[in-house]
């Protein structure tokens, strides 16, 4: 995997939008964390659009992103928001010149998109906070994107869940939001997951959808293939009038319990206060004891 250069002292980040819109002026707590981190920061042309739920038409937004992308002045694309709407763009965009100057694409939600696509064509990318979550982000979580666009060393200490499976794993991370995964699927967006550690969490879903996601990654082969697992949040769910009967947490323990890999619940990542910085892409060892568990990534 190809690793974009990592962040100096007066570098310059996008702030742009590729899915939901942003029309509140809400990026003065961001653009002040770059400034204490020596960076700069540049507004997108997708900033402020309305285009029903989304920051303009699928041009305009795939022509704010081209642009940043083709700017060799700017070292990384942080978006704004996720929602839904980066998929619709995404064939617009022509990756010619990022290959040649390959940058951070940062976000998380809907912008696993863009982390699964950046995958497929062996870039890493940074799965964390996004400008509209800084202000309520953790002070763990906002540390630890500073970590992964600095070049830090990166390694998380979890407290142990009764529900985790013990074991030790070493691989590329890969996944993110598991409707997003879900729906790549069949796709040349979708991630190839032989021998990877997947990582997923997701917001606001039925509960007998993350059952029927969960099969419909175990049918497409994508869970007898990995080293291990990751879940991040599941944050929100819903039930319907007749329960499901389990929450989100046992029906992804139910879908994977046949696989002799180790397993991490409730990992700080997701639609959550505390979303840790993940470099997707990057080679990852996970330890998962009785007395907790540890995910490292390698340098």
């Amino acid at each position: 995997m190809i690793t974009p250069p990592y962040l100096q002292k007066g570098d310059t980040v996008a702030l742009l939008a590729t899915a939901r819109k942003n029309i509140d002026d809400n990026l003065k707590p961001t653009i002040d964390l770059l400034h204490s981190w020596g960076l700069e920061a540049v507004i997108g042309s997708t900033i402020g659009l309305d285009y029903h739920q989304l920051a303009g038409t699928d041009e305009q937004r795939a022509a704010d992103f081209q642009k940043q992308m083709d700017n060799p002045n700017i070292k990384a694309i942080w978006c704004v928001r996720g929602g839904y709407g980066t998929v619709r763009m995404l064939d617009l965009l022509d990756f010619t010149k990022f290959k040649q100057h390959p940058k951070w694409v940062i976000g998380f939600s809907d912008v696993t998109v863009l982390h699964n696509h950046l995958n497929t064509m062996g870039y890493k990318s940074i799965h964390g906070i996004m400008p509209v979550t800084v202000p309520r982000a953790t002070p763990d979580a906002v540390s630890s994107l500073k970590a992964a666009l600095f070049n830090e060393p990166i390694s998380y200490s979890i407290s142990p869940n009764s529900m985790n499976r013990l074991g030790s794993a070493t691989g590329e991370l890969v996944g993110g939001n598991l409707s997003i995964l879900y729906s790549l699927l069949g796709s040349p967006s979708a991630i190839d997951c032989k021998d990877k550690i997947l990582f997923i969490e997701d917001l606001d879903e039925y509960l007998y959808h993350i059952d029927r996601m969960m099969m419909n990654l175990r049918r497409n082969g994508c869970i007898e293939n990995l080293k291990g697992i990751i879940i991040g949040g599941m944050t929100s769910m819903k039930d319907n009038e007749v329960p499901w009967g389990k929450n989100a947490l046992e029906i992804i323990d139910d879908v994977t319990k046949k696989y002799n890999i180790p397993v991490i619940f409730n990992f700080p990542a997701g639609h959550i206060r505390d979303n840790r910085a993940l470099i997707m892409g990057n080679t990852v060892s996970i330890e998962v004891t009785a007395s907790g568990s540890t995910v490292t990534f390698k340098k």
